[in-house]
């Protein structure tokens, strides 16, 4: 038997398969390996390429069998179907990671830290909580209006139809009180939490010079500063900031062909969470340019006369997606170009 250079892992829960193939792609062997026999076969194995999907428990797995000596690589899921054969099972899945691996100009996805991986979850509980308490505050302001009370939407409002639960002629039935007070507790609960979060994240962007660095840029904050060091690979994977952009999904769409370039809206394919950041960061730089007026002369003014304000948004998002590339690969921080 040849000696294996490439293995392909498909990743699940308890019974895992992998397949073995050398140098020139013949097959060795495609067999399931039980989740208590993993470490044991990848330490018999001599130091080979190990690929798989960059899926849950992906890093975890990367982590684990590199202390053998494998170089492993991660692929995302969307660059391995190409190469799947007809049916999709274990065996034609980890056939086609193996396939995938061994392509020259094939990307691949940087393995996470242990503390990268908590930064990430970090931010991701974070998010989780503000969406919970988004959807509560939608719910009592949906059962208060049955009654006729009403209230605006947004955050703001919530201590409006709190004031009205809390007071003893509000013409609303026992039980309607009692059922507002608890969606109110869980809000308030939230909140704390959230506030924590948000405080351990402030706290990490003071004491790290790379966040500190990117929060330098307009429109950038400790949480953004905080989930582009988290999520963000190494500098080094991009050429230059437009591909740390395209990564992002923050990009126009091509389609071109015959020479002639036609370009579209955002890709949106990338890291949803920074695009959506930075889009949000760019737009409070745009409501401000707005409001106290852009300096003359400034890129922002001359988009701000030609274009709608949300197009203004997406393409100063793009920019200082450049820019935060441009700090992370070359350091140094901020610098206005109509200050220098």
């Amino acid at each position: 038997m040849s000696e294996v250079s490439i293995i392909g892992l498909d990743l699940a829960k308890n019974v895992f398969q992998v397949h073995g193939a050398t140098a020139q792609g013949e097959r060795q062997f495609n067999k399931k390996i039980t989740r208590s026999r993993m470490h044991k076969f990848f330490s018999s194995q001599p130091p080979c390429l190990v690929a798989m999907e960059a899926c849950s428990s992906a890093h975890y797995w990367a982590r684990e069998i590199a202390t053998f000596g494998h170089d492993v690589r991660l692929i995302p899921p969307a660059y391995v179907k190409p190469f799947v054969k007809r049916q999709k099972n274990d065996a034609a899945d980890a056939e086609a990671i193996s396939e995938a691996a061994s392509r020259p100009n094939m990307r691949f996805v940087a393995v996470k830290t242990v503390d990268k991986q908590a930064a990430c979850m970090a931010f991701r509980t974070r998010d989780l909580f503000v969406r919970q308490k988004t959807q509560l505050i939608n719910a009592l302001r949906g059962h208060l209006s049955e009654y006729g009370v009403i209230a605006p939407q947004g955050i703001s409002h919530v201590d409006k139809l709190k004031a009205v639960v809390e007071e003893k002629d509000n013409n609303l039935p026992t039980a309607v009180v009692l059922y507002c007070e608890m969606i109110l507790g869980q809000i308030a609960q939230l909140e704390d939490m959230i506030k924590e979060l948000e405080l351990e994240i402030r706290t990490g962007a003071k004491q790290d010079d790379l966040q500190k660095r990117l929060m330098t840029i307009p429109g950038i904050g400790p949480i953004t500063a905080a989930a582009i060091t988290a999520y963000a690979p190494p500098p080094e994977t991009f050429s230059k900031g437009r591909d740390f952009a395209a990564w992002i999904g923050i990009t126009p769409r091509q389609f071109s062909s015959g020479g002639k370039q036609k370009l579209g809206r955002i890709t949106r394919m990338g890291q949803r969470d920074l695009r959506r950041l930075l889009i949000t960061g760019a737009m409070a730089v745009v409501r401000w340019a707005v409001r106290r007026e852009p300096v003359k002369g400034s890129w922002l003014a001359g988009m701000l006369v030609r274009k709608p304000r949300m197009l203004v948004a997406v393409a100063l998002a793009n920019r200082m997606a450049r820019i935060v590339w441009a700090i992370m690969a070359h350091g140094g921080s901020y610098r206005d170009p109509i200050a220098s």
